[in-house]
C-alpha cells in the first residue's frame, strides 16, 4: 500500500519538459532567497519603529507597484513576449533590492516600494504565461502546480533561515540575499532557457482574436472578485499574522518562521498529489478553488479560540490546505479562458487581483488591529472567505449557462 502510494506520487511529477524544470530550478532560488517579505511587517514596525497605521500606508505603496507591474507585465508579454520580460524584471529588482536596506524614511519607503514592486512583479504574468509556452497543453494545471510547489520549497527553507539571519546579523542580510537569489535565477534561466518565438500559425490566431476582449468576460471578472478576497484572506499569514504571533503569544522570528516553514513544507509534500488526483478526475476547477476560501474561512475562525497556542498550528494547517485548493485550479483556470494571444492580458489582471488584495490585506488588517484588537480582524477575515464561497458558486452557475 505504501508503496503504491509512493509510486502515486512519484508519477505525478513525470511527463515536464526540460524547460518546465529549469524554470522549476529558478523559481526554488529565486524564493529560498525571498526572506524579506514574511518579515516586513516586523522589520517597518520594529527596527524603524513605524507604527501599525504607517506600516499599513507602505504595504499600500507595495501593492500599488505591484498591481503596475503586473498590468504592465501583461500588457509588455503579449507585445514583446513573456522571456525578454521575465529577464528584465528579475535582474533589476535584484539589484533595486540591494538598495532598499538605505531607505529608511517614511516618504522614501513608500516611493521605493512602489518602484521594486512595479519592476518585480512585472515578472508574474509572464512566467504563467510561459508555463504555458513550455509545457504540454495536458499538463498545464501540474506544471503550475510544480512551479507552485518550488515557490513553497523555497519559502519552507527560506523564513526559518530568514529568523536565522535577523537573529545574528539583522535584518539588512535578508535584502543583500534577496537581491542576490533575483539575480543568480535569472541568470540560469538566460543560459539554459532559449526564448520561444511565436510561429506563423500562432501570430495569425492571435490577430484573429484580437477583437474579443478580457472586459467582456463576466465570469472571468466575478472569479477574479473571488481571488481578490481569497488573496486578501490568505496574505493575513505575512502581514497581520506574524504580528499576532509575538504580540499574543510572545513568539520569536524564529518561531514565526517555523510557522512558515510548516505551511511551506505541507504544500510541497501535498499539493502535487492532490492537484494530480482532481485533475485526473477532471472535477470542476471552481468547485476547488470553494473549498480552499472555506479552509482559509476556517482558519480565521479557529483564532478566535484564543487560550492555546497550539491554535497557531491549526490556523496554518487550515490556510495550507485552502492554499492548495484554491490557487493552483485558480491558475489554471484563469489561464483556460484566455483566448490566445491575449494569455499575458488574462494572467495580468488575475496577477492584479492578487495585488489588489496584497493592498486592502495590509491595510484592512492593520487598521483593525489599530482601532479595534486582533479578535476583530480574524472575524472579519473569516466572513470575507465566506463571501468568497458565496461568489464561487456563483461562477460556476455563470459558467454553466454559457
Amino acid at each position: 500500500m505504501l508503496k503504491t502510494a509512493f509510486s502515486r506520487y512519484i508519477n505525478s511529477f513525470r511527463g515536464f519538459t526540460r524547460e518546465i524544470w529549469i524554470l522549476t530550478l529558478v523559481t526554488f532560488i529565486n524564493r529560498a532567497g525571498t526572506m524579506v517579505l514574511p518579515f516586513l511587517t516586523k522589520y517597518l514596525n520594529e527596527d524603524l519603529e513605524f507604527s501599525y497605521s504607517d506600516v499599513g500606508t507602505i504595504m499600500v505603496f507595495f501593492g500599488l507597484g505591484s498591481m503596475l507591474g503586473s498590468y504592465l507585465g501583461g500588457k509588455l508579454t503579449d507585445s514583446i513576449g513573456f522571456y525578454k520580460v521575465m529577464i528584465f524584471s528579475l535582474f533589476v529588482s535584484g539589484l533595486l533590492f540591494f538598495g532598499l536596506q538605505y531607505v529608511t524614511s517614511f516618504y522614501g519607503l513608500c516611493i521605493a516600494m512602489f518602484v521594486i514592486m512595479t519592476i518585480a512583479d512585472m515578472f508574474r504574468p509572464a512566467m504563467f504565461v510561459s508555463l504555458g509556452a513550455y509545457a504540454k497543453p495536458e499538463n498545464r494545471t501540474r506544471a503550475l502546480t510544480l512551479v507552485r510547489l518550488a515557490v513553497n520549497l523555497g519559502f519552507a527553507a527560506g523564513p526559518a533561515m530568514g529568523g536565522l539571519i535577523i537573529m545574528n546579523i539583522g535584518y539588512h542580510g535578508l535584502f543583500w540575499v534577496d537581491g542576490a537569489s533575483c539575480i543568480l535565477a535569472i541568470s540560469i534561466f538566460w543560459l539554459l532557457v532559449k526564448e520561444k518565438k511565436k510561429t506563423i500559425e500562432e501570430n495569425a490566431v492571435s490577430e484573429s482574436l484580437a477583437v474579443k476582449s478580457v472586459y467582456s468576460d463576466r465570469p472571468f471578472w466575478v472569479f477574479l472578485l473571488v481571488i481578490f478576497i481569497t488573496g486578501m484572506v490568505f496574505f493575513q499569514l505575512f502581514t497581520t499574522l506574524p504580528l499576532y504571533h509575538q504580540k499574543a503569544y510572545g513568539l520569536t522570528e524564529f518561531q514565526t518562521g517555523l510557522l512558515l516553514t510548516l505551511n511551506g513544507f505541507l504544500v510541497f509534500l501535498l499539493e502535487m498529489p492532490i492537484v494530480n488526483y482532481f485533475d485526473r478526475k477532471k472535477v470542476n476547477k471552481v468547485k476547488l478553488v470553494l473549498v480552499g476560501s472555506l479552509f482559509m474561512a476556517l482558519g480565521f475562525y479557529v483564532l478566535l479560540l484564543n487560550v492555546w497556542a497550539g491554535i497557531l498550528v491549526i490556523n496554518v494547517l487550515f490556510l495550507t490546505f485552502g492554499e492548495i485548493f484554491a490557487f493552483p485550479f485558480s491558475n489554471s483556470f484563469a489561464l483556460g479562458r484566455a483566448p490566445r494571444g491575449q494569455e499575458g492580458r488574462y494572467m495580468a489582471f488575475y496577477s492584479m487581483s492578487f495585488s489588489l488584495a496584497h493592498i486592502m490585506s495590509s491595510k484592512t488588517g492593520m487598521n483593525i488591529f489599530d482601532h479595534f484588537g486582533y479578535l476583530t480582524n480574524w472575524v472579519v477575515m473569516g466572513t470575507l472567505g465566506m463571501v468568497a464561497v458565496a461568489c464561487s458558486f456563483w461562477v460556476m452557475k455563470m459558467v454553466r449557462e454559457e
